[in-house]
């Protein structure tokens, strides 16, 4: 039966890339506007388009290094599966092709958006949103064509028969092209980031605070980096990051259900495709969705975010019904059910927290531009206090998320140790299943700020201007809920993939001739009867080792670290990018009177080469440094590690987007006409808060969830090598 339902998941897979071609078709025939908006599209895209070459040129070197180290592994030290070299490369092929999709169609969206809110605002938000589907779609269209096309090859060379071990070959090769899948995402985040921080940190305190021109104004040199930013940064880096995201979490409920299941025959094969084919019906009805968003033309702020809510909601509704018909199907216990729903509560739970601290219809955010009128030192002060306290509610609503799904899967037994961590695994895949249409949410908001910034630059109607902006401080909010959602979901995954390095370790020690647990007491234990637990007292895994304290505080120390250097890599390119704006008002004469254009090539490339410069460091850390801990703190240190930056990454990088969201619509809302409007004492405060908080929700932020799975991935694909070092000692 479970055999047979398999296919949904392909089936999905092309459904979701179809649409995603039929929305880009559709977008490319409304009208992109007159020939200066025409004009201004060209610049964001080809300077998009010039800085993701680069960007794929320094990739690529990187994955080579990188594919060389992993063929050493599986073929000369014969510590990994020889397939893992090639699965690391299609994860990130995959990765980048999903992001390059998506910025692609979002640079070709940005004028039509605009031209369109010249009509109506109905038809601006479904031109933007429609576009924000197509990365949607992508993303989940193309992890799961991979999914599929990797189990039904792997199944082919590791015949499942009566061997139930071959499915937890496979699932363990499968997940290690996430690891291929995060290494693209960092650096697409990391340097996208920087890049759009760096344009957009430059535009406002020259242009906004020095000159007092409004934002997006042509006579900015900054500006067409700055909408080029928005692309690189929150489209292609925010496609790259969920696709991981999404990968990750089928996967390492995949791998973990072959061990929980292990020797029960078909429900054993039912638990590794259930994660997938949930996955799948998500797509399905996420696709259902999409068309249910719709507004009317006065809409505030609650009916935007009504309007992109109603399509959640309904694909939402229906996967929980869908869900349940799949569980009774593949005859899965009932409890694994009620964990998706904990998956998709938890999920629910997020984005309503984020979006009542993030946006300018609740006190929160008000509470901000109120205190702007003291200054930019209590707007600072209010938002970095709104950012720590918003942390509570997704982190009460994981902890009860993780702990019900556990429960929930081992039938109330914290002994079942196994399946409930299936649960946890596959609560992070209900929270995910509707990705397609929860990010259209998120890459919407960058198409409907790079509309109102070509409005601006074409010098179109104020009402235009308007509607845009309504369109944008919705997309903050979206955006911001966005990235809860993913590192709430990052939070889950991560948990599951801790088992999956365990089952890892397993099949590693298998390679090394080792199929029974010897303790020192003399206690052996085979392979087939041992537990996680047995597995964790083997290599000495406990809460009182000093080996796991230490762990834990370099796993800590990494989230700050990597947020220190990606804020650094801002600073430093932010200056120089203050530098020549400053520079080319100074001595090309006429820029302020409209008189002369911007060198805007110019601030491109200062952008481009800070990004690219400074995102290596940190990027080339978060694969380093678990290599390291295994190598000289072992498997203990690693577990460590792990669990260390989990639980500081997970709530640092909820308080980073969140108080950079509320900072950005706090400054939308005094730019509104309220506490004395654009130009008052209290805006240029609100825009030094803004400005602060933009590496903060764009940057440091939303990579910290790529980096938790990411050096998770690091430690599961160096497994082996972990083991074959600790006996070697």
């Amino acid at each position: 039966m479970g055999s047979r339902l398999f296919w949904i998941t392909p089936f999905a897979s092309i459904c979701a890339l179809l649409f995603a071609w039929i929305f880009y078709r559709q977008m490319l025939k409304e009208d992109e506007g007159t020939d200066r908006m025409k004009q201004i599209a060209l610049y964001v895209r080809k300077g998009a388009m010039a800085y993701l070459k680069q960007q794929y040129k320094v990739v690529t070197i990187v994955f080579l290094c990188l594919v060389l180290l992993l063929s050493f592994m599986a073929f000369v030290l014969k510590v990994q599966n020889p397939w893992v070299p090639i699965a690391f490369l299609t994860g990130g092929f995959f990765s980048g092709l999903s992001g390059y999709f998506g910025m692609k169609t979002a640079t070709y969206a940005s004028a039509r958006t605009a031209n369109a809110a010249r009509k109506s605002l109905n038809s601006a938000l479904t031109i933007a949103f429609r576009s924000g589907a197509v990365m949607g779609l992508v993303v989940v269209g193309l992890a799961l064509l991979d999914i599929s096309l990797w189990f039904l090859i792997l199944r082919y060379f590791y015949p499942i028969g009566d061997n139930s071990h071959n499915l937890v070959i496979i699932t363990t090769t499968m997940i290690t092209f996430g690891m291929g899948a995060s290494t693209q995402a960092l650096f697409a985040r990391v340097g996208g980031g920087i890049f759009t921080k760096a344009a957009d940190v430059g535009a406002d305190l020259v242009g906004k605070v020095e000159k007092g021109i409004p934002e997006d104004d042509p006579r900015n040199p900054a500006v067409i980096a700055d909408n080029v930013g928005d692309n690189v940064g929150d489209v292609a880096g925010m496609g790259a990051d969920l696709y991981e995201s999404y990968a990750g979490s089928i996967l390492a409920t995949a791998a973990i259900g072959s061990t929980a299941f292990l020797g029960k025959g078909t429900l054993q094969f039912n638990a590794v495709i259930a994660p997938m084919i949930i996955a799948a019906v998500g797509t399905l009805l996420s696709i259902v969705g999409i068309f249910f968003v719709r507004t009317k033309e006065d809409a505030t702020q609650k009916d935007l975010i009504g309007a992109l809510g109603r399509g959640i909601h309904i694909s939402s509704l229906f996967i929980v019904i869908a869900s349940y018909f799949v569980v009774q199907y593949l005859n899965l216990p009932l409890g694994i059910w009620f964990s998706i729903l904990s998956g998709l509560l938890a999920g629910i739970v997020i984005g309503k927290a984020t979006e009542y601290f993030t946006s300018s219809s609740f006190q929160p955010t008000l509470k901000i531009a109120k205190s702007a009128e003291t200054g930019a030192a209590t707007v600072l002060i209010t938002g970095l206090g709104l950012g720590m306290f918003s942390t509570s509610i997704p982190v009460l609503s994981i902890v009860i998320g993780t702990v019900f799904a556990f429960l929930f899967a081992s039938n109330f037994d914290i002994a079942n140790l196994n399946q409930g961590l299936y649960g946890i695994g596959i609560a992070a895949v209900g929270m995910l299943s509707t990705l397609g249409i929860t990010l259209a949410t998120d890459a919407y908001g960058p198409i409907a700020d790079n509309a109102g910034g070509n409005a601006q630059m074409s010098e179109l109607d104020p009402e235009v201007r308007k509607r845009t902006d309504a369109l944008d401080a919705l997309g903050n909010t979206t955006a911001a809920t966005g990235k809860g959602f993913a590192i709430g979901s990052a939070a889950l995954t991560a948990l599951a993939l801790l088992a999956s390095y365990i089952e890892e370790l397993q099949v590693g020690l298998m390679r090394m001739g080792v199929t029974v647990l010897t303790f020192a007491n003399g206690l052996a234990i085979p392979f087939e009867k041992a537990s996680f637990v047995d597995f964790m007292n083997y290599f000495h895994v406990h809460l009182m080792s000093p080996i796991v304290i230490a762990g834990c505080l370099i796993g800590s120390m990494m989230a700050f670290l990597f947020c220190g250097l990606s804020m650094n890599a801002v600073g430093k390119a932010a200056g120089r990018m203050v530098d020549e704006v400053r520079r080319q008002f100074r001595e090309i004469s006429g820029i302020l009177e409209g008189r002369a254009e911007p060198d805007y090539a110019r601030c491109v490339s200062i952008s481009t080469k800070g990004a690219q410069k400074a995102m290596m460091l940190p990027s080339l850390l978060a694969i380093i440094v678990p290599v390291l801990t295994g190598l000289v703190l072992g498997v203990a240190g690693v577990m460590g590690l792990l669990i260390g930056a989990i639980a500081t990454g997970f709530v640092l990088a909820v308080f980073m987007a969140n108080a950079g969201g509320a900072w950005d619509n706090a400054k939308k809302y005094i730019e509104e006409g309220n506490f004395g409007g654009k130009g008052s004492p209290a805006h240029k405060a609100a825009v030094v808060g803004d400005t602060v908080g933009d590496p903060f929700k764009d940057t440091a932020g939303p990579s910290l969830n790529i980096l938790i799975k990411l050096m998770s991935m690091v430690c599961i694909v160096t497994a082996g090598l972990d083991v074959a070092f600790a006996f070697m000692k």
